[in-house]
Order: C-alpha cells, then sequence, then structure tokens
C-alpha cells in the first residue's frame, strides 16, 4: 500500500515577518532565504530547498502541511486510494508543482479541514549545504523521520481523524490521558506515525488555532540547552519547561513564536514502539509554566 514517508513542509501565515526571520535565525538557528516577493521567505535546516515557508497573512497558524510519498508510483496510488474512499483530491498543474519546489502535488483535506498537499520529489540541494542563522553544536535531525512533528487541534472525532490518517499509511492512536492543570479531567492526545520517528502528527482537543506545536529534533543534546538559554536570554514566554516524554522519549521544552502557537526542541527521540500502550505523565520535568500554561489549555 501506498503510504505518507514523511512531514516534508509546512507553510505558515505569520503577520509579523521580520520577528519571525529574527526568530527563526537567531533563535531557532534555521537558515532564513529570500522569497519570490518581500511577502515570502523560505527556512531551511537540510539540503532541501525549504522546509518552512512563511508567508505574510494575518492568521498567525499553520496553513498547509506537505506530506510525502516516495515517487511516481506511490503518488499515483495513493491518488486512487483516497478517491475510490471518496475523499475529493485535485491534483496539481506543473506550475504549481513547481511553485511548491516539488516533481507532483495533490491537493486535499482532512476531516479536520484543514490542508494537505501530498507530493514527491522535494528540490533537494546539495550543492547549497545548510547554514545555520546562529552558532550550533550539530543539525537538527532530518533523515528518517521528517524534519518535524506537529500537535494540531481538532475539529472532528478522533475515529474519523485516525480513519483518514489511515488512508495515508499512517498508524497510531490514543497515547496519553494526561490530567492537566485547569482542566476538569484528563485530557486525551491522539499520536500518529509513518516512519522512524514515534510521531509525526499528534492531535488534541479543540482550539482556535490549527497548531498547538511544531517540533525540532537536534542531533546533539547540546543544542536544546543552548537553544533553552537563547529563549531566556531573549524574554520569550517558556510555556513548558526541559522534561522528558512517556511516548517519544524527547528531552524537551516549550516556548511560544512570534505567532503565538508553541515550538518545541528536543534531542533522543526513539523508535515507534510497534505495539499500543498509553501514558498518564511524562518521565520528568515537563513542568507548566501556569502563567504561561493557560493559553494553551482548551476543553477536550
Amino acid at each position: 500500500m501506498s503510504q505518507i514517508t514523511e512531514l516534508g513542509y509546512v507553510t505558515i501565515g505569520v503577520s509579523d515577518l521580520k520577528a519571525w526571520e529574527n526568530f527563526a535565525g537567531q533563535v531557532l538557528g534555521l537558515e532564513v532565504v529570500p522569497g519570490e516577493s518581500e511577502a515570502v521567505r523560505y527556512l531551511r535546516m537540510d539540503y532541501w530547498h525549504h522546509r518552512i515557508k512563511l508567508v505574510q497573512d494575518s492568521s498567525d497558524d499553520v496553513l498547509v502541511a506537505g506530506l510525502r510519498v516516495a515517487g511516481v508510483l506511490e503518488f499515483r496510488a495513493m491518488a486512487k486510494t483516497l478517491s475510490d474512499a471518496g475523499i475529493a483530491v485535485r491534483i496539481g498543474s506543473k506550475a504549481e508543482a513547481e511553485a511548491n519546489h516539488v516533481l507532483e502535488i495533490m491537493f486535499l483535506e482532512d476531516p479536520n479541514g484543514y490542508p494537505i498537499e501530498i507530493f514527491h520529489g522535494p528540490l533537494v540541494q546539495f550543492n547549497l549545504p545548510y547554514h545555520p542563522g546562529r552558532r550550533m553544536h550539530g543539525g537538527y535531525k532530518t533523515l528518517g523521520g521528517g524534519f518535524a512533528h506537529m500537535m494540531q487541534s481538532r475539529r472532528a472525532e478522533f475515529d474519523d481523524i485516525h480513519a483518514f490518517y489511515t488512508l495515508l499509511g499512517m498508524r497510531g492512536g490514543i497515547e496519553y490521558k494526561m490530567p492537566i492543570p485547569m482542566l476538569p479531567e484528563p485530557i486525551e492526545l491522539m499520536f500518529l506515525h509513518c516512519n522512524e520517528r514515534q510521531h509525526t502528527f499528534a492531535f488534541g482537543g479543540p482550539a482556535e488555532k490549527r497548531c498547538n506545536h511544531l517540533m525540532f529534533e537536534t542531533e546533539k543534546i547540546e543544542d536544546v540547552g543552548l537553544a533553552y538559554d537563547l529563549v531566556k536570554q531573549a524574554g520569550i514566554p517558556v510555556i513548558i519547561e526541559p522534561g522528558a516524554h512517556a511516548n517519544d522519549h524527547n528531552f524537551s521544552f516549550y516556548f511560544k513564536n512570534p505567532s503565538g502557537f508553541m515550538n518545541e526542541i528536543g534531542w533522543g527521540g526513539r523508535k515507534p514502539p510497534g505495539q499500543s500502550e498509553y501514558y498518564a505523565g511524562d518521565v520528568f520535568g515537563h513542568m507548566p509554566v501556569l502563567n504561561t500554561m493557560k493559553d494553551f489549555m482548551v476543553p477536550a
């Protein structure tokens, strides 16, 4: 069966492009590249043309998630699988594929109404090595797992979301029933994987924004500590203090980006365990900073 191989890229609509340029380069350590117009910037973290596209937009949210399949045959098979399941799919034109720096692209929505782009053949620029915006001890881990994972809010039922992403070849389910300060009952969180990263997508409760957080995994633990120091020095709100997750085992922390949702930087993630299990808390740490965490907590 054709399946998604990774989260290849995201497009983020940002109201303050200059603030995001500074944040991306000086805090996240990404390479900022000019786009086709003054309203577009590209962010690199490896040899790909880009992993994040920033566009001037008042939404301050993730607008599109780009999911990769292996090649031409898998692209055709995925389009047929989705169409046979009654999912509305539009195959992009050559111009649309070129505008997204891929060979072929299709457009659709998941049950939440969130735009998805499925593609193959990203532009990989081995002639342009990644040049971080600030000093780093290593790089970001992208081989085998894609560039990140993303937690999204949900507007549909977990069963409907799970059924849709199963069509894409993703696996997973509820992994946390976690007590959260300021909420009367534990919140259920669903995690889905498609490669060596323990999860690529996660879904929580309903929220105003699509994206709860976007996570990057470093190759060296020192870069988690360095990022934490830079966040604190810049006066950026820390939302969740450093700690280790029970599901993916990443040592990480969370902080607020200029669009108001969270970024997570972590190290040490494990592969999917292959069988379902759930957790009521993390390994250690990850204490919420209550005066900042309240903005991210909504009823499950």
